[in-house]
């Protein structure tokens, strides 16, 4: 799937929003992935989990035993991922604000795993995942995203795959464009702000 394919998917299925929005970050933009929406179609997020497992190395996702993907935003393409890879996929959550596993989901001591997120922005997230998934034993080799949106500057400690990755300009509250600070910010996303 090239990029303008991916883009595609989240146009016809109103994904890419256009706007003033918050982001998780804190930081501001006037594009949004809604990548629920984009995923609400099983097949669109089949084929979208197919595309990002093809964009690993053969031996590296010979090696995956788990797919682990932080909820709520992971949850879907974590689960297609582990459709995709055929292993299992598990997530984990912040009751409490930290990430754990819980559920009943557990890691072996080692076993290898796949951390799955739907967009990569600041990778917060993911580092916070990817610690919880450590502190249950697990040992993570790659990270997968739909979209990368760090201009190609976030560091996840390990490998990292996007299917792709978009570049929208983002501005801190102190520096937004005259459009964008006209208009009042929608928070469009899951997470509490910073």
């Amino acid at each position: 799937m090239q990029e303008e394919d991916v883009l595609s998917e989240f146009r016809a299925s109103q994904a890419l929003l256009e706007g003033h929005f918050l982001l998780s970050s804190g930081r501001h933009s006037a594009f949004y992935l809604q990548c629920a929406r984009v995923l609400m179609d099983p097949m669109r997020a089949a084929r979208l989990a197919t595309a990002t497992a093809q964009k690993l190395p053969r031996d590296l996702r010979q090696q995956i035993q788990k797919v682990v993907s932080p909820a709520m935003g992971g949850v879907i393409i974590g689960h297609e991922m582990g459709r995709a890879l055929g292993v299992e996929a598990l997530f984990v959550e912040r009751p409490t604000g930290t990430f754990e596993l819980r559920r009943g989901f557990t890691l072996q001591p080692g076993e290898k795993v796949l951390m799955v997120e739907d967009v990569v922005t600041t990778g917060l997230s993911s580092r916070e995942a990817i610690k919880a998934i450590e502190a249950a034993g697990g040992e993570v080799i790659a990270a997968a995203a739909l979209v990368d949106r760090s201009a190609g500057a976030v560091d996840l400690g390990v490998p990292f795959f996007p299917l792709v990755a978009l570049n929208f300009p983002t501005y801190a509250p102190d520096e937004l464009p005259p459009e964008l600070a006209a208009t009042p910010a929608v928070k469009p996303g899951s997470r509490a702000q910073p």
